[in-house]
């Protein structure tokens, strides 16, 4: 892929397809992180005299204007990062957007409103999805890719933009791309991959294209009890896809027949309800109530999991190992991020839940490697699967 380093942009447009969806309570951004990985890129480009148009998606409005999913608390917040004015444009293409847009002065940044607000960013239909990217298209001279967390759509802004420009990728693209190369192409063993998170179904493709080439696979969070009841153990009312018990089954063999150590949890944390404050204790793996439902891994579970990544030297974990938006039941999903932290391998967490935990849970970001911000994308990757939006960017 071309870098930003390859175009001459200064006094040129140059729309910056970013990924600012970040969590809002209201108006109030509980979670930064994805504005501030955006800020080095739009901050090269001011400093390099581009008129920069940042566009990006918030939630799912699916297609319409949906105050609640608009982007103007982002535009608020990248100002403050950027330390410069974000002109914010009230609709995506119209008359706010050309007008804000050619009001830009060479070094300045305008924010448009959410892609999302309309249809054609999503739409399945090429013809639809291409007449929005044409519009989206007419407002620059320039494109940067820098939205790692949207690469694997294949939605206007993603994808179709940058065939009608000349493009590159931005900063945040690169760096994210080099870092799955490392976990995909001769990682250094032994190779541990941590998946949590709630369903299985979610993470059928990496597990299949991952028995292959790991060392290790530690399975917690919700998704740990449709393994254990494929081993045939009562798992109360915790969350089971019962659709899934045969495939679960065949990676357990899979992993035995290929000599993964697949290591799920031996305790759980059997609570009486899903709630904060559910009375709960520590139950054995094989004897959870069938009135309990386990929304944590338990203690021994926790050493185990931190012995198993107490060697390695390259870890990629996605998902958290419990609900830890509950205090109560948070301790798990620290012990693998504390472990990840001590360890001397080449760490990578792998964005959403499991990024938002680390910075819930008040763990310093710089003891990782890399934290993700695309979990979905890099699962994607990590299956092998051809992410639309690095193709685009690819094909120069």
């Amino acid at each position: 892929m071309r870098t930003i380093d390859s175009l001459d942009v200064k006094g040129r447009r140059v729309l910056v397809r970013a990924d600012l969806n970040v969590p809002l309570d209201g108006e109030t951004i509980t979670d930064d992180g994805r504005i501030r990985a955006s800020v080095p890129t739009i901050r090269k480009l001011l400093d390099s005299g581009a008129k920069v148009i940042v566009c990006a998606h918030l939630g799912r409005p699916k297609g319409s204007p949906t105050p609640k999913y608009s982007l103007a608390p982002v535009a608020r917040r990248l100002s403050e990062l950027l330390g410069e004015h974000v002109a914010f444009a009230t609709d995506v293409v119209g008359e706010s957007a050309q007008a804000t847009v050619a009001a830009l002065q060479d070094g300045q940044v305008a924010l448009l409103e959410n892609l999302r607000f309309e249809p054609g960013e999503e739409s399945k239909d090429d013809e639809v999805r291409g007449a929005f990217a044409d519009r989206l298209a007419a407002l620059a001279e320039l494109y940067v890719g820098d939205g790692f967390g949207a690469v694997h759509r294949k939605h206007a802004s993603v994808y179709d933009v940058p065939e009608r420009l000349p493009h590159a990728a931005g900063g945040l693209i690169v760096a994210e791309v080099e870092v799955l190369k490392r976990l995909t192409q001769d990682p250094a063993r032994p190779y541990v991959v941590v998946l949590g998170g709630a369903k299985v179904s979610d993470k059928l493709g990496v597990i299949a294209n991952l028995l292959s080439k790991v060392d290790r696979l530690l399975i917690g969070g919700g998704m740990a009890y449709t393994f254990l009841a494929a081993q045939g153990l009562e798992v109360g009312g915790s969350l089971l896809q019962e659709d899934q018990l045969d495939q679960v089954r065949g990676f357990l063999s899979e992993a035995k027949e290929r000599g993964v150590d697949l290591v799920l949890p031996v305790d759980v944390l059997a609570a009486t309800e899903f709630a904060p404050d559910a009375p709960h204790e520590a139950v054995d793996a094989t004897e959870i109530p069938a009135d309990r439902q386990g929304l944590d891994i338990g203690p021994r579970t926790r050493e185990l999991f931190a012995a198993k990544l107490a060697d390695a030297r390259t870890v990629f974990w996605n998902g958290p190992m419990g609900v830890f938006e509950f205090d109560a039941f948070a301790g798990g999903t620290r012990a693998v991020a504390e472990a990840l932290i001590a360890s001397d391998a080449f760490t990578v967490v792998g964005g959403g839940d499991s990024a938002a935990a680390v910075r819930r849970l008040g763990l310093p970001e710089d003891g990782f490697s890399h934290i993700s911000t695309g979990g979905g994308a890099s699962l994607e990757y990590l299956e092998g699967k051809t992410l639309p939006g690095l193709a685009a960017l690819e094909d120069s």
